[in-house]
């Protein structure tokens, strides 16, 4: 017999074992965030399924507002301090990601590449390859593109989000291979065993747990606006002509 959402009594069994799951994931939501979630699912859906769609409803969420936080799964409130010399960050700390730098990359070097890619352009080495719709990509709406890489390795720079709001930047110490700037904003993170140096929090591979997820609105800000910050951080300004 398989296990399905009863209309009435079974509810409170219901949100307890998605509860149990999401917390079992160190994502624990809020009371009001679940009951908002579970009301706009068909009742008729198995447990396991149910399970799989709020914990991507809460990937694609504003932690600050679905996920309940303690002082055990907040950043301290000196993690930013550059005064502190070194700090270990125990955890397990939810956070989301709020912006990415690739600081392998010159500033302008980023920029170039932005506009390339908005001319449908790519690099070989020094040749500059152009891509050309095909009958079919017109047909379907679609363009190719060479497949060649224009990611950087890094290392990263990170401006993270914990569940209470507070923020912090974390430096890649080890290549995180799931992290450049190709990935979403709002991502969601797991840090365990972190060190922080000077206020800033140093990631590697074995202290990170990448959970994924997207806040389409925020991912969408940040890559319209991606260029312009980098000439800004760059130091460029608009010529007054």
């Amino acid at each position: 017999m398989s296990s399905t959402v009863p209309s009435t009594s079974g509810l409170a069994d219901t949100q307890t074992a998605i509860l149990s799951f999401l917390t079992s994931k160190h994502v624990p939501p809020t009371g009001q965030w679940l009951d908002s979630v579970l009301s706009t699912l068909k009742p008729n859906a198995s447990i396991l399924g149910l399970q799989k769609t709020v914990l991507f409803r809460m990937l694609a969420s504003d932690i600050t507002t679905s996920v309940q936080s303690t002082t055990q799964s907040i950043l301290p409130s000196d993690v930013s301090n550059p005064n502190t010399a070194q700090l270990l960050i125990r955890g397990p700390i939810l956070v989301q990601i709020l912006d990415i730098e690739d600081i392998g990359r010159s500033r302008w070097s980023q920029v170039e590449a932005i506009e390339m890619e908005d001319r449908g352009e790519t690099t070989r080495g020094r040749e500059i390859i152009r891509a050309v719709p095909t009958d079919e990509d017109e047909m379907q709406g679609t363009r190719s593109t060479p497949a060649v890489k224009t990611l950087s390795d890094g290392p990263h720079k990170l401006l993270l989000q914990d569940a209470s709001g507070r923020t912090a930047y974390a430096m890649e110490s080890e290549n995180l291979r799931e992290i450049n700037v190709a990935s979403s904003i709002g991502t969601k993170l797991i840090l365990r065993n972190v060190n922080v140096a000077r206020g800033t929090l140093l990631l590697t591979p074995s202290n990170v747990e990448i959970l994924g997820g997207k806040i389409d609105a925020w991912d969408k800000k940040w890559r319209d606006d991606r260029k312009g910050v980098l000439k800004g951080r760059a130091g460029w300004t608009e010529s007054l002509g």
